[in-house]
């Protein structure tokens, strides 16, 4: 008996056949599909703080495995979410999100990095590790207070800013600051075996930063603020490739800013936007970054639907596209997958259809690499979303 597919059953199919019918290059084990894993806030793992190795272990296993059904072949796992680590370090105290204090490691001798590394490779999947350069909390002067005596912040509060935000931050322009932070990823690939070091999309967290002093130091020859302030960014992103290479691991650096560089209305290279601008807000030159090659790969966070009125997600896959084209950086584009299966039909984000008209689209387009997509725990709870991906990519 013939039985009707429904549309997004019907698209799952008619794009298994095509991954299938593209070169290597664009389909099979060379397509990236990577999912990223936040371990601030508890938002994926743990899920909730503690030193308890057997659950530490056990909730490890479960992501991976839903990674593995779900088809995906990466993950990308936040391994310091606030100048702290998931792993043993002679730089960073302990997260307090992983055990619920920097002073107190894992049960067993237990190494998270470790366990999700050796977890990884054995079910075939790549694993970066996310770290996050400049943040120390996330929940200001009370978690300030409670940071570990050997916390970089409290033996160097010279290097510390207290943002309009409430909470702190290691300022980009202390030279300082950018040696501790590729010194941390030195650490990892000298310790792991990581695919990747990854970085997402906060550098400075806004233009009101409170830098005069180190401007005032370190900012001689810089005429603008700006200037100065996309200079630290781009320093430190060439300077952790060059560490990256340097290690000696065949290991990939890559950075996933904010979807929109800048709009064609504020630079003439922008994209045809009307979106916040990462050039503008958080000093993030990223074009530059592909453009000069400091990069391995380029994941923006297009978090927008098809047909946005200031951030149409073509506009930006086409855009990037042709930033990346011809450089030799690759181009994967970070997808909005927390936001499908929103209840109210009209929402442009019910069901998973925007999902859907999006990987057609990027499928289309050759500089595009792979996807990663955002984040873990939402899109396991997405029943259709994760049987979707299942049947995609044959998980």
């Amino acid at each position: 008996m013939y039985r009707m597919l429904r549309p997004s059953a019907l698209f799952a199919a008619l794009l298994a056949a095509l991954l299938f019918c593209l070169p290597a290059s664009a389909a099979g084990e060379e397509r990236w599909r990577a999912v990223w894993v936040s371990t601030v806030y508890n938002l994926d793992y743990p899920s909730a703080a503690t030193p308890d190795a057997a659950v530490l272990r056990r909730e490890a296993d479960a992501i991976l495995d839903g990674c593995t059904q779900m088809g995906m072949n990466a993950v990308i796992f936040q391994v310091r979410p606030s100048a702290d680590a998931f792993y043993p370090s002679e730089i960073f105290p302990w997260s307090v999100y992983l055990t619920g204090s920097q002073q107190t490691a894992p049960e067993e001798g237990f190494d998270p990095l470790a366990y999700w590394l050796e977890g990884a490779h054995a079910r075939g999947l790549e694993l970066h590790a996310w770290c996050n350069p400049y943040r120390i909390t996330k929940q200001g002067e009370e978690e300030f207070r409670a940071l570990a005596e050997n916390h970089p912040a409290r033996l160097h509060p010279d290097w510390v800013v207290r943002h309009t935000d409430g909470n702190y931050y290691f300022d980009p322009g202390v030279p300082a600051v950018r040696r501790l932070v590729n010194d941390g990823v030195r650490e990892i690939l000298e310790n792991y075996e990581v695919d990747g070091i990854h970085l997402d999309d906060y550098f400075y967290p806004s233009p009101e930063f409170d830098d005069a002093g180190s401007f005032q130091r370190y900012g001689g020859g810089f005429g603008s603020r700006d200037n100065w302030r996309r200079n630290n960014v781009n320093l430190l992103i060439k300077e952790l490739g060059e560490t990256v290479r340097a290690s000696g691991r065949e290991a990939a650096f890559g950075v996933s800013p904010a979807g929109i560089w800048a709009n064609a209305a504020s630079l003439p290279d922008g994209s045809q936007t009307a979106g916040g601008e990462t050039y503008f807000f958080h000093f993030a030159d990223s074009k530059k970054w592909v453009e000069n090659g400091w990069i391995d790969y380029i994941c923006p966070q297009i978090y927008w639907q098809i047909g946005h009125d200031k951030a149409d997600y073509e506009t930006l896959v086409r855009w990037w596209s042709s930033v990346a084209e011809g450089t030799g950086v690759r181009l994967y584009i970070g997808m909005a997958d927390y936001r499908a299966g929103e209840k109210d039909p009209q929402s442009p984000w019910y069901g998973i259809e925007a999902i859907e008209d999006q990987l057609r689209l990027n499928l289309s387009i050759p500089q595009i690499e792979g996807e990663a997509h955002f984040r873990y725990r939402l899109m396991a709870a997405n029943t259709e979303l994760k049987h979707y991906y299942a049947r995609l990519y044959g998980g």
